[in-house]
């Protein structure tokens, strides 16, 4: 009972991870306007996402627009679309082996790929955040480096946006439910494998005939009075014993 429940804390908190890499992979909010200089009242902020880049006026108006060619696109947007695209996909077949190799559903109730299934689902978790989490710390990276660059003007600076932050508690989430299943996972293989030893018949003890040939028949001592081989002076060529005539 305490397995399964460790099973369902680790599944959830996996699917809390995919929901939420899902959202800051929609969102817009990953590079925002940095406000520098004194003046802190601005009309305009400009937002830069991953699929799109946006406008809010001081009106509470938001204005946004896809990017319309892929190529034109930098090569790091280029390669966080990719990872953000492939973390979510990771976590939807993360999430359907979970389902299946988890002890209270009934798929394969019994059967010896229930904890397998598990285990991939798991691992499949954790590759999820790894790869959520290299996504962001790259933005992050890039946003720094931009906003402490002296060359850069002011107005081309930009920070850390909210969907990033997201993404790393997406990550976390996607890595605690992996290492959590995966504990759950080891721990129901070392619980049955002395059950299975357990379950197992007794096999016989080996034949000894393969071994050792086996023993003669035993013969009362009349029958070997005349069993003995026959000496050179006894023979004949017609099968008469010599003493026969003497």
């Amino acid at each position: 009972m305490a397995s399964m429940a460790v099973q369902l804390l680790g599944f959830f908190l996996g699917l809390l991870g995919f929901a939420g890499t899902v959202v800051a992979t929609l969102l817009p909010h990953w590079r925002c306007t940095a406000y520098l200089g004194s003046n802190i009242i601005t009309a305009t902020a400009y937002m830069k996402g991953l699929w799109m880049e946006c406008i809010w006026h001081s009106t509470g108006i938001y204005q946004c627009e896809m990017y319309r060619s892929l190529l034109a696109l930098p090569r790091d947007l280029q390669a966080a679309r990719a990872l953000m695209v492939l973390s979510c996909v990771t976590s939807v077949l993360a999430s359907v082996a979970s389902v299946m190799g988890m002890k209270c559903t009934r798929f394969a109730r019994g059967s010896l790929i229930k904890s397998p299934l598990a285990l991939s689902g798991a691992i499949c978790f954790l590759c999820a955040g790894l790869l959520c989490l290299v996504t962001v710390s790259w933005t992050t990276n890039d946003v720094i480096m931009d906003f402490y660059d002296p060359f850069l003007p002011s107005g081309m600076k930009y920070e850390i946006g909210l969907a990033v932050y997201l993404g790393y508690a997406s990550a976390c989430l996607s890595l605690t439910g992996g290492l959590v299943l995966c504990w759950s996972s080891s721990g129901d293989r070392s619980q049955s494998r002395p059950r299975m030893q357990r379950n197992q018949p007794l096999s016989p003890p080996p034949a000894f005939n393969h071994i050792y040939p086996p023993a003669p028949l035993y013969k009362p001592p009349e029958a070997l009075k005349d069993n003995h081989a026959p000496s050179l002076c006894s023979l004949s060529s017609n099968g008469y014993r010599l003493n026969n005539y003497v």
